[in-house]
């Protein structure tokens, strides 16, 4: 009778588990709507964002502002794009690698620094040698998942450009989560500063021509800040849906597996109960016999 008891207690302890990660889902469920919501919005007008400027650069005779020098890569800052809590699959663990990696890897000749947007990132760093070192650099940046909005977003963004302006830093990479949908998001490796040179497609031609006032260089300064702010904020909108949509995946995943271990376990109960009567059946035939 222990064991039945023990199997009871299972029984009942799974299914609480298993309302908890049902309600979760839901949660992420109503969030992921608002958030993907958020990411295709947003999209459309970074795309044109970058498209207007990619077309301003290319009709300029020179390049060499201060967003898109080009240095010795020396100093390397790595933007780690990650979520304050867990319970979302491997949407953290694989920002964490992909940093890792290009920390010890493809810029293991440069001093590297990682600025963790998210604690899950900053517990990961913060006792290592790539943590952040001095003052300049924002040190609780995971505070912009509690109020994410463009404003918030072009604070961190200006402290990146300051950093690459005066030096400090000669090249800047987003590590983030892309969103796709539900079920999927792709790490991404994007280049944040310098600004990358337009892509020349050669098979394309414009015959528009446009008149820009005051001129165009003056447009292009003005362009590539917000250019770059909106290219973060996207980042941030990209992950937060990606988070939801992990979280929602695995808590559905969850509450799969504990129904199965709940089948098995009243499957166990069953046959456990049913050889504790067969038992009690076979004693009480046993003794009558032996009476007779």
């Amino acid at each position: 009778m222990a064991n039945l008891k023990e199997i009871r207690n299972r029984i009942t302890s799974v299914s609480s588990t298993r309302q908890i990660t049902s309600a979760m889902k839901m949660v992420s469920a109503a969030k992921l709507r608002k958030a993907q919501d958020a990411v295709t919005q947003m999209r459309p007008y970074a795309n044109k964002l970058q498209e207007i400027l990619s077309n301003l650069s290319q009709s300029l005779d020179s390049s060499d502002g201060i967003y898109s020098a080009q240095r010795e890569v020396k100093n390397v800052l790595i933007v780690s794009i990650t979520s304050n809590r867990g319970l979302c699959g491997g949407f953290n663990n694989n920002v964490i690698k992909t940093a890792k990696r290009l920390a010890n890897k493809d810029y293991k000749d440069a001093a590297v620094t990682i600025l963790s947007v998210g604690k899950k990132s900053n517990d990961a760093f913060k006792n290592t040698p790539l943590g952040i070192k001095g003052s300049e650099l924002p040190r609780h940046a995971e505070t912009i998942w509690d109020d994410l909005t463009f404003e918030n977003s072009s604070k961190i963004a200006e402290v990146l450009m300051e950093q690459f302006a005066k030096g400090n830093q000669d090249k800047i990479i987003l590590v983030y989560n892309q969103f796709k949908n539900a079920a999927l998001q792709e790490v991404q490796e994007e280049q944040f500063l310098p600004v990358l040179p337009p892509e020349v497609d050669e098979t394309s031609s414009s015959s528009v021509d446009y008149i820009f006032e005051p001129n165009k260089a003056f447009i292009v300064q003005e362009l590539i800040p917000k250019s770059l702010k909106t290219q973060l904020f996207k980042a941030f909108l990209d992950s937060q849906a990606s988070e939801h949509g992990a979280r929602m995946t695995a808590m559905h995943k969850a509450t799969d597996n504990a129904s199965d271990l709940i089948d098995e376990l009243k499957l166990s109960y069953n046959k456990a109960r049913q050889a504790a009567i067969t038992g009690e059946i076979l004693e009480i035939v046993g003794g009558a016999e032996a009476l007779n």
